[in-house]
């Protein structure tokens, strides 16, 4: 099956083919770095993370690229309030954003590149879009003319003559069009700022992002991805001046993520419900937060809540428990004969039906919802079967062992899930649970309910929860 990806350039699912066989140059907008950044930032994080893996998964060679925006509007603002050099703010806040990356399990992209290590690309871009008619200087101000670009509005849609109709009458009268937009700014006094044929001054946001994609995947990228928000006017300007300066299309695919809610309303810090990164994980399993993006389409609304999240932390539960299961089998199994890992039982042969429907559905526009699904029929199957009656350890350990190879592959490769916490005593732990299961499914079967039961509620006090059922008892920690 072709991988398709949803285009929001042309609004349909497209076949995706690469610029060059079998590499990929993909870009995604990164953080500003003025402040700790939220669960909404997470969102495109995480997602963009997981297509890449799954881009490598299936042999393409993947130049990944998240920008670093260190110069900006905000940044200085804040350096201004605190009193201190713009750098304070943007390396602490860059080593923060780095730090929830890890604890997500979202992986180092190829480069990192930061907007004021590239001012001379940028300088360099602006001058050729002044020459070829794009742009015009205004007292040190840099400005795109967008009449100048046919093509303004192609990815967003709007019909630019209804919004430059219904621009604010206080825009910058210094301007052509109220819709143009500053690719330089003329220093102000105090601001950070370096030399320009035009005077001192400072790059616009948007120019950041072409020349820094530019600079390390050519003319054409192969994906520019960000969430929904960026569409415009952020995406739509890097296209105008980007394809305005070297006449060749800017990204051949564009992808983008839904809005995220809180508690379904819009994330806002003046009504209290924003949430930064750093809160969440201070309260949640770091792979609770991947999975609860996982379980909803990356192009879907999402509504975060403690709900929702104790919903998520709750899956990954049964996730683990299957994992943990299959790598006991697994460790029981070590001297089994070799003619009886070829066995084809009925649960291997749907533990294999499962995998093929988990890259179905990811080759379907990166649906991890669906595939999520085909993930838990997995360990639905793995729960199912016994573990402790005769002749367990030979009937099972080729579906485990298919089982686990998914796990791996898949669920920590692809979906980047770790399943075995960071507790070094986490093996010995599985060992001893199983031991005093064991116990109290001997006293059970001697009806020793009393000493069944005490086992238990014991366990409980200890936070830990027991939970009989047909195939077996199986345990977590709450």
């Amino acid at each position: 099956m072709a991988l398709t990806v949803f285009n929001t350039m042309t609004r349909k699912k497209e076949e995706f083919v690469p610029l060059r066989e079998g590499q990929v140059t993909f870009y995604a907008c990164g953080p500003t770095v003025y402040d700790y950044f939220h669960i909404g930032n997470a969102r495109p994080l995480i997602m963009f993370d997981i297509f890449r893996r799954y881009l490598e998964h299936r042999g393409f060679r993947v130049t990944y690229i998240v920008n670093i925006t260190d110069i900006d509007d905000k940044i200085i603002n804040r350096a201004a309030a605190e009193g201190v050099d713009f750098h304070e703010i943007t390396n602490r806040f860059t080593t923060a954003f780095f730090d929830g990356c890890e604890k997500l399990g979202v992986r180092p992209a190829t480069v990192h590149p930061r907007a004021t290590d590239h001012i001379e690309g940028m300088i360099a871009l602006i001058s050729s879009l002044i020459e070829a008619g794009h742009a015009y200087v205004v007292e040190g101000d840099v400005y795109y003319d967008i009449a100048s670009f046919p093509g303004y509005g192609k990815l967003s849609g709007k019909d630019i003559e209804k919004m430059q109709a219904g621009a604010r009458v206080n825009v910058d009268d210094r301007k052509r069009n109220p819709l143009d937009f500053a690719l330089w700014k003329a220093a102000k006094p105090g601001e950070p700022s370096w030399d320009s044929p035009w005077g001192p001054g400072r790059p616009g946001w948007h120019i950041e992002c072409s020349v820094m994609s530019m600079h390390y995947a050519g003319d054409t990228l192969d994906i520019h991805a960000g969430g929904q928000d960026l569409i415009f006017p952020h995406h739509e300007n890097e296209i105008a001046q980007s394809e305005g300066a070297t006449g060749k299309p800017f990204a051949r695919y564009w992808l983008h993520n839904g809005f995220l809610d809180i508690e379904g309303e819009k994330m806002s810090k003046s009504i209290g419900n924003f949430l930064t990164v750093r809160d969440i994980l201070a309260k949640y399993d770091p792979m609770a937060v991947r999975v609860f993006f996982l379980l909803k389409h990356y192009r879907s609304p999402i509504d975060f809540s403690e709900e929702r999240i104790r919903e998520a932390l709750a899956a990954l539960d049964r996730l683990r428990n299957a994992y943990r299961k299959a790598v006991r089998i697994l460790g029981k199994a070590g001297g089994m004969e070799d003619d009886l890992w070829d066995q084809e039982t009925d649960s291997l042969l749907a533990v294999r039906e499962s995998r093929a429907a988990i890259l179905d559905a990811m080759d379907d526009d990166f649906n991890t919802a669906q595939a999520m699904g085909h993930l838990f029929d997995i360990a639905r199957t793995v729960n199912s079967l016994p573990e402790d009656a005769p002749g367990t350890v030979e009937n099972t350990a080729p579906t485990m062992k298919e089982a686990k190879g998914i796990f791996d592959t898949l669920g920590t490769g692809v979906f980047g899930i770790a399943f075995e916490t960071e507790a070094p005593a986490e093996g010995l732990a599985d060992d001893l649970m199983g031991l005093i299961i064991a116990i109290r499914a001997q006293a059970r079967n001697e009806k020793n309910w009393a000493l069944s039961d005490r086992i238990r509620d014991r366990l409980g006090e200890l936070g830990i929860t027991l939970e009989d059922r047909p195939d077996g008892t199986t345990w977590k920690k709450v």
